[in-house]
Formats: C-alpha cells, sequence, structure tokens
C-alpha cells in the first residue's frame, strides 16, 4: 500500500514530455537536458525523504504528511518549518497549474488527428485552447465533489493513469526501434523495454492495492475513452470519405422551388414573398386550410397583394397544420435528388421577449420538423414590430 502511494512522487516528468514545443531551440536537446535534471533531482529527494523517514522513525498520519513531521523533527517549528510548508505549498500549487498548462495542448494534438471533437483545437481570444481549460475545470470540480476532496482516493486516480501513459509511451518507443533500426537501436530499445516493464509492473500493483480506493475509476474509464476516441475518429473518417470529390461526378443542373409558409397575409408575408422572389422563379404560397370562410378572405386578398405569386391551399380535414404540408413536401422532394426546396418562414418580432409569449410558436415547431429532411432547406425571414 505504502509502495503504490510512494509511486505518485515520481509523477511530474510527463509535463517535461508535453511541453517539448515551449523550450528554445534546439527544442529536444533542451527538453532532454531538463528531464535529466529533473530525474537527478527527484531521485535524491526522494531518497534522501525515505532514509530520514526510516531514520527517525516516522510514519504517514492521517493529519500530518511525512514531510512535515520531518522538518519538525530536524528545525523544530521555527521560521524554517513554516517556510518548508510554504514551499510545498507552492510546489504543489504549480504542480496544479501542469494539468491546465499540458491536458490543453494534448487535447490539441488529439483534436487534430481526429481523436477528439475539432473544439478542442480551436484557440480563443486569449490564444490558448480555451475548451480544454474548460472541460479541465469541469472534471477537477466533479471528481472534488466525488471524492470529497480526499487525497487518498484521489492520487491512486491520478497515479495509475500516469503511469499507464509513461508505460504505453515506452512500449510505443520499443516499437518504433524495432521497426526504423536507426543508429543505435540496438542498446535504446532495451532502455525503452526494461522502462516500459518497470512502469507497467508500478501501473498493476497501485491497481491492484488501490483499486477500492478510487483505482477502480481509471479501470473503468480509460476502455470508455478509448472506444469514444476510435468512434468519434470513424466518425471523422466517415465524414471526410462522404464529402471527399475524389471520383465524383458532376450531377445534372439542380431544380429549385420556393414555398413560402402563409397563415394569413401581412406586410411580414409580403416581405418575405419579395424575400423569395429573389431565390428564383418557381415561387409558391402555400397555405393549410382549417377555416373554409378564412381561406375564402385570404385569396381575396392574395388577389391584389399577393405579387403575382400562386398560391397553394392544402386541405386538412383532420385540421392538422403539419400533416398535409409535410406530404405536399414530401411529394415536392421525390421528383429526384438534384430537386431542393427552400421553405420561407414568415415570422414577425416583437418588441419586447414578454410579448412574444402571447403568439403560437408554429414557426419554431415548424423549424424544428423540418431541421433533418435531406434537400430541404429553411430560411426564416422576421419582421421587426415597434
Amino acid at each position: 500500500m505504502l509502495a503504490a502511494s510512494g509511486c505518485a512522487a515520481l509523477t511530474g516528468v510527463e509535463a517535461v514530455s508535453d511541453g517539448v514545443p515551449a523550450f528554445k531551440p534546439p527544442e529536444a536537446r533542451n527538453a532532454r537536458v531538463v528531464l535529466a535534471w529533473l530525474g537527478a533531482i527527484l531521485i535524491s529527494l526522494f531518497m534522501g525523504i525515505t532514509f530520514l523517514a526510516r531514520h527517525h522513525g516516522l510514519t504517514p498520519l492521517p493529519e500530518e504528511t511525512i514531510v512535515s513531521q520531518l522538518a519538525r523533527q530536524i528545525f523544530g517549528e521555527g521560521l524554517v518549518y513554516y517556510a518548508l510548508q510554504g514551499s510545498t505549498m507552492l510546489i504543489l500549487v504549480l504542480a496544479a497549474n501542469t494539468a491546465f498548462a499540458d491536458f490543453p495542448r494534448l487535447s490539441f494534438f488529439l483534436a487534430r488527428d481526429g481523436f477528439l471533437p475539432r473544439q478542442f483545437g480551436s484557440r480563443g481570444d486569449r490564444l490558448v485552447f480555451s475548451n480544454g481549460i474548460l472541460i479541465l475545470g469541469g472534471t477537477a470540480a466533479l471528481l472534488l465533489a466525488v471524492f470529497g476532496g480526499s487525497t487518498h482516493a484521489l492520487i491512486p486516480l491520478y497515479a495509475v493513469g500516469v503511469f499507464l501513459s509513461f508505460t504505453l509511451s515506452q512500449a510505443s518507443m520499443v516499437r518504433r526501434w524495432l521497426v526504423r533500426r536507426e543508429p543505435g537501436w540496438r542498446w535504446r530499445w532495451w532502455v525503452n523495454a526494461v522502462g516500459a516493464a518497470t512502469t507497467g509492473l508500478v501501473v498493476i500493483v497501485i491497481t491492484v492495492t488501490k483499486f477500492t480506493h478510487g483505482a477502480w475509476v481509471v479501470v473503468l474509464l480509460i476502455p470508455l475513452l478509448v472506444m469514444m476516441f476510435l468512434s468519434i475518429h470513424s466518425h471523422y473518417a466517415d465524414v471526410a470519405g462522404q464529402l471527399s470529390l475524389e471520383g465524383h461526378t458532376v450531377p445534372p443542373p439542380m431544380q429549385h422551388t420556393v414555398l413560402v409558409l402563409v397563415g394569413d397575409l401581412h406586410k411580414g408575408v409580403f416581405h418575405a414573398l419579395q424575400y423569395a422572389q429573389t431565390l428564383g422563379p418557381s415561387v409558391k404560397g402555400v397555405y393549410v386550410e382549417l377555416d373554409p370562410d378564412k381561406t375564402r378572405r385570404l385569396e381575396e386578398k392574395w388577389i391584389k397583394w399577393g405579387l403575382g405569386v400562386p398560391l397553394v391551399v392544402l386541405t386538412s380535414p383532420y385540421r392538422s397544420l403539419l400533416q398535409p404540408f409535410l406530404e405536399y413536401l414530401d411529394h415536392l422532394v421525390a421528383l429526384g435528388d438534384n430537386h431542393m426546396v427552400t421553405i420561407v418562414i414568415p415570422e414577425f418580432v416583437t418588441a419586447h421577449w414578454w410579448q412574444h409569449l402571447l403568439h403560437n410558436q408554429t414557426a419554431f415547431l415548424i423549424k424544428g420538423t423540418l431541421l433533418f429532411r435531406k434537400n430541404v432547406v429553411v430560411t426564416d425571414v422576421p419582421y421587426h414590430l415597434r
């Protein structure tokens, strides 16, 4: 159990590997130097603290860390002790910041390769990957709430993921040396193989010993994330294949019909008719008859104000507004794959938001119904009231 917890102290070096582009040129060489110094300092601190803790007979306590106990034993409770505690706090704050610096960059790489939504590759107005920062912040807050901020539960959650990434990285390097056989590959693949075996053993130890303490979340989550990544990548590949012009043949000329939905004839509808006539010569007004008397009044007004656009009256014996129109639309769409239908919806906009509640939401219902119809374009023409 203690060994599994102590393994978390070895994490942090992944921040260097993720941040190689941030180094001055030559980036790879400078990153290797920093990584070597980081490893030497980390090993020295880890071995020194372990030796001193055993020498003074210290054991972990729920209310006080080993570092705090060790500092109290050596320096007492004076200024040096509090300076050491403050330094530890600042290091932890910096460590938390590392995730917010590296995760958005990592998510950018995955989004660029098509394994995460494209939004993760977009920079915000502060020239950072804002979506990755927001997702990480929300996930971190959720984990803190679920685990009650307990480090004993959160550290295994973190350590399993980190050492698993170490193992996969080392194993990938082994495959690289064996496939490319670049100069020095014979001894380098052995180094990476030993590293992969070591970190893989650590993953197994942490997972087994800390499974009930929170590690089970990672064991469950990682396969789900891999499936999600593959599903996203498959979707992007399918979309790219369907949109590709490779082998594409020029279709016959497109036919276009413009339908203006009419509930009455007023300034808003008149404005929509003027707009519809700019889209093409084949423009029709469509009215669903629910009241014969209202239909006669509309036809009289249409002769004077209809701008010469023919009016199609659809009967609705069951007083359904959508069903007759959808049947008429299906008839037009069935004329051929090269036949496009544009639906122009006149809609007046009230001056105040609460006035909008006083009117029916027929336009909103129609737009929602037509959203996923093939070869159908929906255009909303607003008329703003004073």
